[in-house]
């Protein structure tokens, strides 16, 4: 004789409710990094393209800081990173971006190593004024093996350069890709972003 419990109808699965945490959905998260010469606006990268508030490690400037912080193309700036700047940004449903930005000054560059890490690729920040800025950060990424980008930040009032112009005078490879943007320009960032991604997924041993 069959119990009553048995003849009862299983219970229906409760739906999926909106908060609830899919793991088979979870997007793909992917570091990079953002490095360059002092003032060459790394962190206003990371805060442009940021869709939540980016973590800043800004200090402000004494004149201890004259005899090896360079002013001469930044001279309203008064503030400098110390550490890092952090920045995430969704560019697709299944792609999540962490940007790092490193500190520039040569005194920090030991952070360089440990914000490597993980990173997938890298963006080398540039300024047509003082591109000689750009070369410990290619050094860098060639020496560990990192796939990276070029990105020239035009700044206002400053002469435009093609990225071929800007490839020879950095000697830059012919793989790698060298574009021209605006750090404040959200578009723009997010368009480097992906140049860097596509860049790093074909430079990726299949």
């Amino acid at each position: 004789m069959g119990s009553a419990v048995s003849d009862r109808p299983a219970p229906a699965e409760e739906p999926v409710q909106a908060w609830q945490y899919d793991r088979s959905r979870a997007p793909v998260a992917v570091k990079v990094l953002v490095a360059g010469g002092f003032g060459v606006g790394k962190t206003t990268f990371v805060s442009s393209v940021s869709e939540i508030a980016p973590l800043r490690t800004e200090a402000v400037m004494t004149e201890a800081s004259v005899p090896t912080d360079d002013l001469s193309a930044t001279p309203e700036k008064n503030t400098t990173t110390v550490a890092m700047d952090f920045g995430r940004v969704t560019l697709d449903d299944d792609l999540v971006l962490y940007v790092y930005g490193t500190p520039g000054q040569e005194r920090f560059w030991f952070m360089w190593d440990d914000l490597v890490r993980g990173a997938v690729g890298g963006i080398v920040l540039a300024d047509t004024r003082r591109l000689r800025d750009s070369f410990p950060a290619l050094d860098y990424f060639e020496s560990c093996g990192l796939p990276y980008a070029v990105a020239v930040n035009h700044f206002e009032g400053t002469r435009a350069y093609e990225p071929d112009d800007v490839r020879e005078a950095l000697t830059v490879p012919p793989h790698v890709p060298v574009v021209i943007m605006d750090a404040r320009r959200r578009t723009t960032v997010v368009e480097t972003l992906l140049t860097l991604v596509s860049h790093a997924l074909d430079s990726t041993p299949a």
